[in-house]
This record gives structure tokens, sequence and C-alpha cells, in this order.
């Protein structure tokens, strides 16, 4: 395997998690079926960590959780935005890094699945650009939001990433479906995140909002409260997912002109027959039913998707600059997209799909991020 000389730092998309909680040892979210990826990789010689997010939370949310895991400090969420949407400025305190070291010599390789895609991009751009809104309005800034620290970063990898929204969510919404889901999802974090062991097992990192405990502080608010302002704002994955939102979240980010960006849409529809491929997954097909028939039903062109993401969105942002990948010719401060691959949107992360197959993807990702190292090593001695 080859050698990479930073770290990689996998964060997860919706409702997943990260190395340190228990349903990782059982069911590791990178690898799911397959084994864990960061294990293969670790034994292959390759440092990497699965950091652990809010699973519902927006990317500006996660990105600032992102950061205080990577620097081993409080979880700062930005004055300004804090009381923009009504919940607390501070989260939860790591008492040491994600890994020692961290800085302009050792960067990091961000790679997301799903929505963590456009969590790496939040803390890119934040790190990259700052928070003049908070540079503005607080004395003790949190150093994320000063901005001028795009150094640190080396390359962004999206994989299956919602990076221009989806159109599951408009699916969703015709079929009257997101507020049970989110009523049931806010329901299952709030509850099982004020058991005594239970954000050990699977954390939902909602204690900004007082809906869930963190590791050091116990909620004192009351459920029915945490649930109504969870329900009543926008400052959620839900809405970074729908079309204002994702428009709304581009408008926000600026591509780093530094880093290597890399993309990798997956496709579980059949375009000639118009019909969802038979993947392992039998959820995926359900879903790219759905989405395919309210397609049909609203005479809307049919478009590939793996299930949850639409192909055209896993590709790039609209707001930014792309290329179509060529090994030849990698560039940074625009989106290398990859070629399509089959699969649904659980395929690159190993779940129900082929062991090997799984491992050979993230071993021929390396050898492009080794790439962009060499690359970033010889823009920097100019």
């Amino acid at each position: 395997m080859k050698k990479l000389s930073y770290p990689i730092i996998f964060v997860h998309g919706m409702f997943g998690w990260g190395q340190n909680e228990g349903i990782n040892k059982k069911a590791p979210y990178w690898g799911a079926t397959s084994g864990s990826i960061t294990d293969f990789l670790s034994d292959g010689g390759i440092e990497c960590y699965a950091a652990s997010v809010g699973p519902m939370s927006s990317a500006w949310d996660q990105a600032c959780e992102l950061y205080a895991q990577l620097t081993g400090t409080k979880v700062d969420y930005g004055e300004v935005h804090s009381k923009k949407h009504s919940h607390k400025r501070f989260g939860r305190t790591y008492e040491k890094p994600l890994f020692e070291g961290w800085n302009a010599e050792k960067k990091i390789h961000l790679i997301g699945h799903s929505f963590g895609g456009n969590s790496c991009r939040m803390l890119v751009h934040l790190l990259t650009n700052g928070a003049p809104e908070e540079v503005e309005t607080s004395e003790d800034v949190s150093p994320l939001f000063l901005g001028g620290k795009e150094d640190l970063i080396c390359s962004v990898t999206a994989i299956c990433s919602p990076l221009d929204g989806t159109k599951a969510y408009e699916t969703a919404e015709k079929y009257k479906l997101i507020k049970p889901l989110k009523f049931l999802a806010y329901n299952y974090a709030g509850i099982f995140g004020r058991l005594a062991l239970g954000h050990k097992f699977a954390d939902f990192h909602l204690e900004q909002f007082g809906l869930t405990d963190s590791p050091d502080n116990k909620s004192n608010a009351s459920f029915v409260d945490a649930m109504k302002k969870m329900f009543n704002t926008e400052d959620c994955i839900a809405y970074d997912m729908y079309a204002q939102g994702s428009k709304e979240l581009n408008e926000k980010i600026c591509i780093s002109p530094s880093v290597y960006y890399f993309s990798y849409p997956f496709n579980a529809v059949d375009e000639i027959k118009k019909k969802p491929l038979n993947t392992a997954f039998i959820l995926m097909k359900a879903t790219s039913s759905l989405m395919l028939h309210d397609s049909k039903k609203s005479g809307k062109p049919i478009v590939g998707n793996d299930g949850l993401v639409d192909v055209e969105s896993a590709k790039h942002p609209s707001t930014e600059p792309f290329k179509e990948f060529d090994r030849n010719d990698i560039t940074s401060g625009m989106w290398n997209v990859m070629p399509v691959s089959i699969g649904d949107h659980g395929t690159p992360i190993g779940l129900f799909a082929d062991k090997e197959e799984t491992r050979m993807f993230y071993n021929n990702h390396i050898l492009l991020l080794s790439d962009a190292e060499k690359k970033n090593a010889e823009t920097v001695s100019l």
C-alpha cells in the first residue's frame, strides 16, 4: 500500500458515527459489512481517524465540532450563529486532540461520505476565510473563525455527497415523510441521548439544543422545549439538504485555492430502462424507486441516483469550479470529478459490498492523495 505523509480524517454522513462510539466496534461506519476500513488502512501504515460529529446537525455545527476534536478544545459554535439559531454557544470539551501535531507541516486529508462531504467543505471554508461576523461580535472568538489556516488542509474528498442538495428530500416532502421522520429521529436521539451510557454507544451531539446530554454535562432543558427547538430550527442537516438550504449553504462556502478536491458520484439506476439496479442493499432500491417515480409523475427528466443522492449533485456544487478527473492533471482549487461508479449510497463504505472491491477503492484513492501531497509540496516550495 502506498504511504502518505499526512493523516486521513474520515467524516461520516447523516445518522453516522465515529471511531469512539460503542456502535463502531460492532458495526464500523467506514467498512460496515466489509470490515473496518480504518483498521485495514492502519495495518497498511496509513495514519487515519474516524471523527464523530452531530449526525443530524448542520454543516456549520458539524464543522465546529470537527475542529474542536482536531485541536482538543471546547466546541464553539460562534456567538452570532448561536444567537441566530437559539442554541448554546459552547458544547463539550475535548481533553486531547484526535491526533497530535496538526500543523502546516502535518496537514490532513478530509474524506466525507454523504453529508460528511459538506461538513468537510465547511471546515475548510472557515479555516480559509474565517467568519468575519463572529470576529466583529465576540472578543474571545474561536481560532476557527479567524481564517488564514488553509495550509492545514491538503485535500477534501466527497463520496456520494449531496453537494447541491438532494432530490430525495423533495421526494420525501411530497410523500409527507419529512415530519414523521424528524419526529422519530429527534425522539430517538433525545431519549437515547439522555440515558446514562447512551452517548457512549451512539453520540448525537445535540447538547447545544439541550436535547441530549454531553459526556461532561447532563441536559437541564425540558425535553418538550428541546424538541420544539429542533423542529423549528433551520440549523440542522435536513435544512442543509433541502433545495433552499443547500442553495444558502453553497452561497456561504467558498472553495480554497490551495486545497485539492475530489468527488465520487455513484449510480444505482439503469438509465436505459429507467429503473433501479439490483444493488445489494434493498432499501436503496426502494428509495431509488421513489425518486424515479416522483420524477416520472412530475414530468421531470429521469436522472441517475445512488438511492439517496442524485448523480449530478454528487459531482460538484453548482457554485464551484470543476473538471473531469485527469490523472495527469490533478488541480487544486476546483473539483476533480471522478467517473461515475456503479453502486448505491452504501457501496463505497462497504455496506453489503464486496470486501476486496471496497479495499481496492480506498487503495486507489490513497494513490491520488499521494499525488496531491507531491503537488502540494511542489507548490509550497515555489
